[in-house]
């Protein structure tokens, strides 16, 4: 599951074992360790911390007084994703995602018993947030572990009002936000994120996951068969695997891969078309947003565009190299996000980010 609106960050997806699934005998369904309040802000503020995202995920951009809360609600999100990425057995998570939700359930009562639960209930009583996007990401993890293939874009679209507009609408009750417009701008740039990270990801989520976020009715159109790429991905992986290379970048790609190549890049290509609207209609939100979050929250958009930007780099092809951002491109957004935030120079020039 991928993934402040950070749909991409504060669900991204890490590639290492799961520290979360190791904690489960002492913060499980089984047995959970009480922790007070201040024990909890702490256990939130090292999980944040312990976790490698294309950003950190609470940036000394964010306001002091917002950072605690936003740290809470990433450890939901955090657990939650790999309750449902990370165990390798969907009946297993399908059960671990049942009993987060009866913490969710707790929480709301005034009982809360897990340590994220214990931390985040002050913060959702403090912004007075609604229960429901906690409900809709639980519900997208468990979509994840019953539906692997998606036939057209608007189930796909649909699958991200669960998977990642709950962050961005999460993020803006933190900032005391509950109006339907925001809200409306903010879908479209996480569900925009998301979008850019399945595109970007497709893949890594065939061999981790089994699973396609491309529409098969658009793949079709430029004569891309599904199953097909499913099948040349995995052979091209377990060849790879087989000489010795790094999972997810197999040198030489195999001749299946190659044969489906064009159609593959035409695919993406009307998909990158699609998404990029979403992104420019999220720039929107961005006058509506405090000046001491709206950093932030720009450079995540940023970020997912510059991700798009350098998917038709590559002329579509993710297949054989994933794109990410370079250290130095990071450093240049955070460069130029302090010169928006201490010099006034806007971080969004109108062009290309």
């Amino acid at each position: 599951m991928h993934g402040l609106c950070p749909a991409a960050t504060l669900r991204g997806r890490i590639t290492m074992p799961s520290a979360i699934l190791d904690q489960l005998d002492t913060f499980g369904p089984e047995r959970c360790e009480h922790l007070d309040y201040d024990q909890a802000v702490a256990y939130t503020r090292d999980l944040a911390k312990s976790h490698y995202e294309n950003f950190s995920v609470v940036s000394w951009f964010l306001p002091r007084r917002l950072r605690d809360d936003f740290r809470h609600v990433y450890s939901f999100c955090r657990w939650a994703d790999d309750l449902g990425d990370e165990t390798g057995d969907r009946a297993r998570s399908l059960e671990l995602l049942a009993w987060w939700r009866r913490e969710v359930d707790a929480c709301y009562r005034d009982e809360p018993r897990h340590p994220v639960f214990v931390a985040l209930h002050r913060t959702i009583r403090k912004h007075d947030i609604p229960r429901r996007p906690f409900d809709d990401l639980i519900d997208a993890f468990v979509q994840d572990q019953t539906v692997t293939r998606y036939r057209t874009w608007d189930q796909v679209l649909d699958y991200c009002t669960r998977s990642a507009d709950p962050v961005g609408r999460l993020v803006l009750y933190l900032c005391g936000h509950r109006d339907e417009e925001r809200q409306r701008l903010s879908d479209a740039t996480c569900t925009a994120l998301q979008l850019a990270n399945f595109w970007q990801d497709v893949r890594r989520d065939i061999i981790e996951r089994d699973r396609v976020y491309v529409p098969s009715e658009v793949a079709s159109k430029h004569g891309l068969d599904i199953d097909t790429l499913v099948q040349c991905v995995k052979a091209d992986e377990a060849k790879g695997c087989a000489d010795g290379k790094p999972a997810c970048c197999a040198a030489v790609p195999s001749p299946g891969i190659h044969a489906l190549l064009p159609a593959y890049r035409a695919t993406i290509k009307e998909l990158v078309g699609r998404t990029r609207p979403l992104f420019a209609t999220g720039h929107e939100l961005w006058p509506l947003i405090e000046p001491d979050v709206r950093v932030d929250i720009e450079l995540f958009s940023l970020g997912g565009e510059s991700i798009l930007r350098m998917i038709e780099q590559q002329n579509h092809n993710t297949l054989e190299q994933r794109p990410s951002l370079s250290k130095g491109a990071k450093v240049a957004l955070m460069l130029r996000a302090i010169a928006a935030k201490y010099l006034g120079i806007p971080l969004h020039r109108g062009g290309a980010a």
